[in-house]
């Protein structure tokens, strides 16, 4: 593990064995897997689903899935928490968690900040922010959503059933539906998002005339290799079922897959490879020239889900407002920071910071941002050193209790924009 390889390339058709000969030469399941080896399918859609939509891998695994004891409820008030989530027109902004010391793991240290939609019905999204001190010493298994993970500082490690992983704060890591995983923190504390995508499998959104290439370009994704653990001991599996957690006894580590074949496999991708697109003329273009990943809904042109990224990028249009404009949006925006400075917010805005605006919610720049960026001499201006993350989908979005109350939230955020200077009105003949 200390040299970790990747395959390149999303939603390929990848294979990877980490012993010679376990793969199957010509069929999927034959009579005698190699090695003694339980042969499993992991259907990610349904069987008869278009062959440009399928998402599927075969496993070869030293024990099958099925080899687990029953599932008992866990009280999971403090994670994911939906129940307490109600609709609020309001907006928030929220300061970064603090960095915990201790045993905190990642799941422990999620907080559940808005949820879109709801998992029994296949659609919207979640968001949370996460704090995490120590590593997980059981798996984990997400049956709701797949799982983007953006660590705004510290590196993860995730072991999955596929391989190895490891991520640092400008990258970001994709675990499919139903993946079981552990998180583990090589280097100490780590903080950032957590997405849920509860709809259609993410993809990278369609180009229009923008041509064939730019934005994400799929040679960037990585997939890992495989690698496995024979371990025979008791490992808990917490497993989220329809927003609840449940957990079960294993007699072995569930990360026993020796060798696998298909497209469905976690990701890891880094943003700073992202090409950007921008204005060259005038004007501030829409976020979607952002567009990183998008989950597709019946609408057409309106996705569920989808994430758009702003990393490092030259700004040149001319006699133009250039940072993000005063807007009321139908789609709902939850906002992170990752590195540097929000552009349109300056200061009040840190890496680990976030926000909500639900629909139709008025925000635009700060009144310092907009004097400057009304004011100053206009002439090319790199942004670097920061990457915006937003996530957006078309559902209104429920605020969590934790969001509501914790101290985080930035008092009187409405107040932002009072200090705005007021317009004289032209007079009309």
């Amino acid at each position: 593990m200390d040299e970790l390889h990747y395959q390149n390339g999303f939603a390929n058709e990848h294979e990877s064995e980490a012993s010679p000969g376990t793969l199957p030469v010509g069929r999927n399941s034959p009579q005698r897997p190699a090695h003694g080896l339980y042969t499993e399918q992991l259907s990610g859609t349904s069987f008869t689903a278009g062959r440009s939509e399928f998402r599927r891998s075969w496993l070869y695994r030293i024990r099958p899935s099925a080899a687990h004891a029953d599932f008992v409820p866990v009280d999971n008030a403090r994670y994911f928490e939906a129940g307490s989530a109600s609709f609020v027109p309001s907006r928030f902004r929220w300061m970064p968690l603090p960095l915990p010391t201790g045993s905190t793991n990642f799941i422990e240290g999620l907080h559940t900040m808005a949820i879109a939609g709801s998992p029994e019905s296949r659609e919207g999204a979640a968001y949370h922010v996460y704090a995490a001190a120590s590593s997980m010493d059981f798996a984990f298994s997400n049956h709701d959503a797949e799982m983007l993970v953006f660590p705004q500082s510290g590196t993860l490690r995730a072991i999955t059933e596929f391989g190895v992983l490891e991520i640092g704060p400008q990258e970001l890591l994709l675990i499919p539906r139903g993946v079981k995983f552990r998180i583990e923190l090589p280097d100490g504390a780590s903080r950032g998002y957590v997405c849920e995508n509860f709809g259609a499998h993410l993809r990278l959104p369609e180009l229009g005339p923008i041509g064939s290439n730019g934005l994400a370009n799929a040679r960037d994704f990585q997939a890992p290799t495989a690698w496995f653990e024979d371990v025979r001991q008791t490992t808990r599996l917490l497993v989220k079922f329809a927003g609840s957690l449940w957990q079960c006894d294993l007699d072995h580590s569930p990360f026993d897959v020796v060798a696998w074949h298909g497209n469905l496999c976690p990701y890891k991708y880094d943003m700073m490879r992202f090409m950007s697109i921008n204005s060259v003329s005038y004007d501030h273009a829409d976020p979607s020239i952002g567009a990183l990943l998008t989950s597709p809904s019946a609408f057409t042109g309106t996705p569920n889900f989808e994430i758009a990224i702003f990393p490092p990028r030259w700004l040149v249009a001319e006699d133009t407002f250039r940072p993000p404009w005063f807007h009321r949006n139908v789609m709902c925006e939850f906002v992170g920071v990752l590195s540097g400075l929000h552009e349109a917010h300056g200061s009040g805005f840190p890496p680990g910071a976030c926000s909500l605006h639900n629909s139709f919610a008025a925000h635009g720049p700060d009144p310092a941002v907009f004097e400057r960026a009304s004011s100053v001499a206009l002439s090319p201006e790199k942004l670097s050193g920061s990457i915006l993350a937003v996530f957006e989908t078309r559902l209104p979005c429920r605020v969590s209790a934790f969001a509501r109350s914790t101290p985080l939230r930035k008092p009187a955020y409405d107040a932002t924009w009072d200090t705005l200077p007021l317009v004289t009105p032209p007079k009309f003949a």
